[in-house]
C-alpha cells in the first residue's frame, strides 16, 4: 500500500488535495478526517501540517508527501524532490527598516528574524554572512519594530504587510519555492510511486494546455500547423467538403486567443477550444 502525506492545512492544503481529485484520488470531505483510505488505488493518505511532512517522509514512515519546497529545506529531513507540483509559489526576501541596512553584507553581525531558521542559516553559510538568526513563528515583520531583530527574513509576494510595517525589501532573493512531491533520498521509485507521478504530472500538463480544433483549406494546412504545432505533432483529418482540413492539437492556455485570432487571419474556421482534464504523454 502506498502511504502519501498531504498538508492539513494552510495555502497548500486545498490546491494538494484538488489536484490529487483531478489525478483520480479519493480525497476526505471532512477537514477533520486526518487518515483516509483510497481502496480503488490501494492508497492511505495521511493529513499532516505541512512543516512536518518531510520529518515523517525523510523518516521512511510515510513513502511520498506534499509539501513545499522551503519546508523541505528547513527541515533538514533526508527527503529529496521527485516532481515539482506548480502550485504554492513564494519567494523568501530580507528586508529593514529604509536606511538601516539596504544589502546582506551588511547583514553581519546584525540580527535577522525569520519563520525558517534552517533556510536561512544554510544561505549564510553559502554567503559567507556572520549574521545571528533568530527563529520565530509567524508574523516576523513585527520583530524588527520591537526591537528583538535588525533585519527579517520572510516570504513575499505583494510586499504589502513589510510596508505596513515600515519595511523595505533589500537585495536578491534567497530563494524561489513551490509545492513539491517528496520521497525519502536514496530510495528506489516502486511502481506505486511512478503511477502517482505520471498522474500528477498528466494534472500539470491538462491545467496549461486546451485542445484545439478548427477547419482550414489544404493549402494553408502546413502554415496552420505551423501556429499549432501540439506536442508532438497535430491531427489532421480530411473533411467531407473537398479542399478543406480539421485540424487538432494542444495548444498552451495561456496562448489560446492569440493562435485563435491568427487562425482566424489565417482562414481557419469552426475554431473550437476543448479544456483537458487528464492526459499521459
Amino acid at each position: 500500500m502506498l502511504r502519501v502525506a498531504v498538508p492539513n492545512k494552510g495555502s497548500l492544503a486545498e490546491p494538494a488535495s484538488q489536484m490529487l481529485v483531478e489525478a483520480g484520488y479519493r480525497q476526505r470531505s471532512d477537514s477533520r478526517e486526518l487518515v483516509l483510505l483510497d481502496a480503488d488505488s490501494d492508497t492511505e493518505f495521511f493529513f499532516l501540517r505541512p512543516r512536518d511532512i518531510a520529518v515523517y517522509v525523510g523518516s521512511g514512515q510515510l513513502d511520498v508527501g506534499i509539501t513545499g519546497q522551503d519546508l523541505l529545506l528547513d527541515s533538514g529531513a533526508d527527503a529529496e524532490v521527485v516532481v515539482p507540483l506548480g502550485f504554492g509559489g513564494s519567494t523568501f526576501r530580507f528586508a529593514a527598516i529604509p536606511g538601516t541596512v539596504s544589502s546582506i553584507a551588511q547583514l553581519s553581525g546584525r540580527r535577522v528574524a525569520t519563520a525558517y531558521p534552517g533556510v536561512l542559516r544554510s544561505y549564510f553559510a553559502r554567503a559567507g554572512v556572520d549574521a545571528h538568526v533568530i527563529s520565530l513563528d509567524g508574523a516576523v515583520e513585527t520583530s524588527v519594530r520591537l526591537g528583538v531583530a535588525d533585519a527579517i527574513a520572510d516570504v513575499v509576494s505583494t510586499g504589502t504587510t513589510l510596508r505596513n510595517a515600515g519595511l523595505e525589501v533589500f537585495g536578491d532573493p534567497l530563494l524561489t519555492s513551490e509545492a513539491v512531491l517528496i520521497q525519502r533520498s536514496g530510495v528506489a521509485t516502486p511502481p506505486a510511486v511512478e503511477q502517482l507521478v505520471r498522474r500528477l504530472q498528466g494534472v500539470i500538463i491538462a491545467r496549461q494546455y486546451v485542445l484545439m480544433d478548427y477547419d482550414i483549406a489544404d493549402d494553408l494546412v502546413e502554415q496552420a500547423v505551423a501556429i499549432t504545432p501540439g506536442i508532438e505533432s497535430p491531427t489532421v483529418s480530411p473533411l467531407h467538403e473537398k479542399g478543406w482540413s480539421a485540424v487538432r492539437s494542444m495548444v498552451r492556455r495561456r496562448e489560446t486567443n492569440a493562435v485563435m485570432d491568427e487562425l482566424w487571419e489565417l482562414g481557419a474556421r469552426g475554431i473550437l477550444v476543448t479544456p483537458i482534464a487528464a492526459c499521459r504523454l
